[in-house]
């Protein structure tokens, strides 16, 4: 069984989970407040600048000049596709601009990739749910679900997914444990996010 194997049965309840949470059906049915939905812009822009100089230290950190040009690429990505969606909706809903890292610093390039992957694979496996739930085209939030649930997210997951195997090809069941535990907490996080967003609290740098 390979590590992504092992990853995703240990955070599959969590991502089902998060697949029923009121903030992600709401986005499915177009019901989601406008409110609501403008605080997940602004906290995840947050967010993403963040996840940003993550994948720009991966690219330091790679092994090998392959890792280091797919991390570039989703460094590019984040900021200039991901971030312009968020950049729209900011527009779209009159958002400001100025309203607009342990593990990845003292951990190894598996804790930092297993760090990671939850946000990339996570939402690909999230979105991909709400699509197949076929929301209507009016739906408000219809270039959101086709974002991340789109080829070209699906295909950073799945590069992601492959560079963990590599990094945890020979590591021993100890450290396996270690980055199911990083990737498990992980995924905690991304469905505390969405929870966080519907109830009202907000985090700042």
């Amino acid at each position: 069984m390979t590590i992504t194997d092992q990853l995703f049965d240990a955070a599959k309840p969590v991502w089902d989970a998060q697949l029923e949470h009121p903030f992600v059906t709401g986005i499915v049915d177009g019901t989601l407040s406008i409110n609501r939905f403008k605080r997940w812009v602004k906290q995840d822009y947050v967010y993403l600048i963040e996840f940003s100089r993550l994948f720009a230290w991966a690219a330091a950190k790679a092994d090998r000049l392959e890792s280091m040009s797919w991390y570039a690429k989703i460094l590019d990505l984040t900021l200039n596709t991901e971030m312009a969606l968020h950049r729209s909706y900011a527009k779209q809903y009159a958002i400001s601009g100025k309203e607009l890292i342990r593990t990845a610093a003292d951990g190894d390039m598996a804790d930092l990739v297993a760090a990671l992957l939850p946000c990339a694979w996570g939402y690909v496996y999230v979105a991909q749910g709400m699509a197949a739930r076929n929301p209507s085209a009016e739906n408000p939030y219809a270039d959101w679900i086709s974002q991340y649930a789109s080829e070209e997210f699906a295909a950073v997951a799945e590069w992601l997914k492959t560079e963990m195997n590599r990094l945890a090809e020979a590591c021993s069941e100890q450290k396996r444990q270690r980055l199911i535990d990083i990737f498990v907490l992980s995924s905690r996080y991304e469905w505390q996010f969405w929870e966080m967003c519907w109830g009202g609290e907000e985090w700042r740098p």
